[in-house]
């Protein structure tokens, strides 16, 4: 994502700090948010293979996205994690104020 996008998120959402081993995002579940990670990795495990994202990756945003709200990958952190957490409203109220963000946030996943 741009830099300017990954702030408006930052700025949108709450920092939490996340222990390694804990789950964030489990498939299959109604997605209530997405997070920015800003300190450490977290591996997301979907259908199609795994893959391991550090700071400045966006998890959780397809679910924000698609019609079923569904969850589509599990992700858990595989360190130690500072990430900052924006629920589904604010991102509604992102892409209402700005209709371009959403296409910018799809093509992070």
């Amino acid at each position: 994502m741009e830099t300017d996008d990954l702030r408006r998120l930052e700025h949108a959402g709450g920092e939490i700090r996340i222990a390694a081993g804990q789950v964030l995002i489990e498939r299959g579940q109604y997605g209530a948010g997405l997070y920015v990670i800003l300190d450490g990795t977290v591996v997301v495990e979907a259908p199609e293979g795994a893959r391991d994202l550090g700071p400045g990756a966006v998890v959780g945003e397809r679910a924000l996205l698609s019609e079923d709200g569904l969850r589509t990958a599990r992700v858990r952190a595989t360190s130690d994690v500072r990430a900052v957490v924006v629920d589904r409203a604010e991102i509604e109220r992102l892409c209402a104020d700005d209709p371009a963000f959403a296409t910018r946030l799809a093509a992070a996943s």
